[in-house]
């Protein structure tokens, strides 16, 4: 008896349908206008991240294209007809699909331009479907200008790139571009869940929001993790498994050490990221954890529900709007320049866990500093009252004439004076400078 081999959930649950492409829905309006009018061009497009959807929506507009159940005024595929079928599978003979990564000269495109003027053999339209289209060549784009600008009737193609900056604008006026947006983060647990009651499991809803925080808009990487975590767990997906195969510390956690680094608790600090890095986090994730959190912070301190988001959780705001009321924005700011410097210091570090630990010695200093406002009036009060009262007097007391041709001899202690004025002035000024290039955006109160 043979058993069916396992299909990933990726592959498992790849759309078949315009109507099951999630979170594009301008770009399936569009499309589905295009073959309702009967205007459908002879060369697309499709630009996005890895993992929104570039390669299933080619294939489905080659379904469009060439179903065989189709009637007027349907714009779905069946999915039943053998067209559809070996389509979905990548199988279709009539459906060439290239890879643009691994075929860049102009020999591969000279295959293609070759061939074009021969018909379908089993359906509609010939569909050429070349995916990471910007790897081609200079001289393999050039040799498909032609082509692309006049192709026989019979023949459609469909680009497929994550960077759209490397295609020439020649090739770009000739195709019609479709931007595939990523995913946002209730989207994407919405699509997790429904594709978890398919297979009969449940999950926390934390641990559907770690996993599309983490997949970062890509439905791909989403269905790739949670194949991950269904390995691991029986009935139900918590959010404690997801962070231990992630090896992430979740957001909380790293909300309360960032607060110890705030209140410079070095030691608190120190034991904290050493018991979570004894764990399964990497130094650079939890640094990169920490950076993320001190962007939610900053931006909770401008009280806009919209650029917050629904993201984080009731007890992830309760803490961040503590740390906000207790943190002047500048230290806030400064340990994001501290912290973000040390990403490259880790990088050329022999031991990352020791650059990431004299990383937060600087971060926990700098947060137990003196605040600005306070190191600079400190700078511009440090002069001896009895050197600006000499100064005072002698700046306002007259000199007497006694006779128009008579030369008046200046001050002595006047010129003095002066000159220890010009001299303060000038360090005053240096000094206030070198504090507001360490706290950038400091402002001083009068």
């Amino acid at each position: 008896m043979s058993v069916e081999p396992y299909k990933v959930l990726a592959l498992k649950y790849r759309p078949s349908q315009f109507s099951e492409l999630v979170g594009q829905d301008t770009l399936v309006k569009t499309l589905k206008n295009s073959f309702l009018s009967k205007r459908v061009g002879h060369a697309f497009l499709l630009h996005g991240d890895r993992g929104v959807g570039k390669t299933s929506t080619a294939r489905l507009i080659a379904k469009a294209l060439n179903c065989l159940e189709k009637k007027d005024g349907d714009v779905e595929p069946c999915n039943t007809c053998s067209n559809c079928q070996s389509i979905q599978m990548g199988r279709h003979v009539d459906v060439i699909e290239m890879d643009g990564a691994s075929k860049t000269g102009v020999n591969d495109i000279r295959e293609i331009i070759e061939t074009v003027v021969y018909r379908a053999a089993s359906a509609k339209f010939k569909v050429y479907i070349i995916d990471e289209v910007h790897m081609l060549s200079n001289s393999a784009f050039n040799a498909l200008l032609k082509t692309l600008e006049e192709p026989p009737e019979h023949v459609k193609f469909i680009f497929a790139t994550t960077d759209i900056k490397k295609i020439p604008l020649t090739i770009l006026s000739r195709v019609s571009r479709f931007d595939l947006r990523r995913l946002e983060i209730e989207v994407l647990m919405k699509h997790l869940l429904e594709i978890l009651k398919r297979e009969g499991l449940k999950a926390e809803k934390e641990a559907l929001k770690t996993i599309s925080r983490e997949a970062a808009g890509s439905v791909r990487d989403a269905l790739s993790i949670l194949d991950q975590v269904l390995v691991n767990c029986e009935t139900i997906i918590e959010n404690k498994m997801v962070n231990e195969l992630l090896g992430k510390v979740s957001r909380l956690e790293i909300l309360y050490l960032l607060e110890l680094i705030i209140q410079g608790k070095t030691k608190e600090t120190l034991k904290r990221v050493r018991s979570s890095i004894s764990g399964n986090t990497s130094p650079a994730l939890l640094l990169q954890e920490l950076l993320e959190c001190l962007h939610f912070v900053s931006v909770s301190s401008l009280m806009d529900h919209e650029l917050i988001g629904d993201d984080h959780s009731s007890e992830e705001k309760k803490l961040a709007k503590k740390l906000v009321s207790s943190t002047d924005p500048v230290i806030l700011t400064s340990l994001w320049q501290i912290l973000f410097k040390g990403i490259d210091e880790l990088k050329i570090a022999s031991q990352s866990i020791t650059s990431l630990e004299m990383l937060l010695f600087r971060a926990c200093h700098m947060s137990i500093m003196p605040s600005p406002d306070a190191l600079i009036k400190s700078v511009l009060g440090s002069r001896a009252d009895s050197t600006m009262h000499v100064y005072n007097l002698e700046r306002k007391s007259p000199l007497k004439r006694q006779g128009k041709d008579e030369i008046i001899e200046p001050i002595e202690g006047m010129i003095k004076n002066t000159e220890l004025d010009k001299s303060t002035e000038t360090t005053d000024t240096s000094a206030v400078k070198e504090i507001l290039d360490i706290f950038p955006g400091a402002t001083v109160k009068k």
